[in-house]
């Protein structure tokens, strides 16, 4: 069996030990839907990344819960982006996720993102 690496992260921390945890999986090719759900029920935080290379993007980004996926967070999210600019040498990245491109800027320890404007969709 193939081993992943993982990083575990505190984003919106002071000091150490605060803050939201977030597991980060840096080179999650070959992992399937359902073994990227039972690794984030493994590690039961409230968001574990996967990330994935993507030809439009600097990586591909998917957020699962112990529960579910999501397709958009905000914590996972930065502290992802944080996790692929270090990795490129970047302080500017974009992220594909199932919610669309998220392009998020990383000064030192300080991740911001560009929020998309909310678009409308059938219920």
């Amino acid at each position: 069996m193939r081993r992943y690496r993982y990083l575990l992260l505190n984003v919106f921390a002071e000091s150490h030990f605060a803050g939201n945890p977030l597991a980060v999986f840096p080179e999650a090719e070959g992992l399937t839907d359902a073994q990227m759900q039972t690794l984030a029920q493994q590690l039961n935080l409230s968001e574990t990344t996967f990330v994935t290379a993507h030809a439009q993007a600097d990586a591909a980004v998917r957020i699962f819960t112990p529960g579910y996926e999501l397709p958009f967070a905000g914590h996972p999210t930065l502290g992802t982006a944080s996790v692929v600019a270090r990795r490129l040498g970047r302080e500017r990245v974009t992220l594909s996720m199932p919610a669309g491109r998220v392009p998020v800027t990383v000064q030192g320890d300080v991740a911001t993102l560009t929020a998309q404007p909310p678009r409308a969709r059938d219920a």
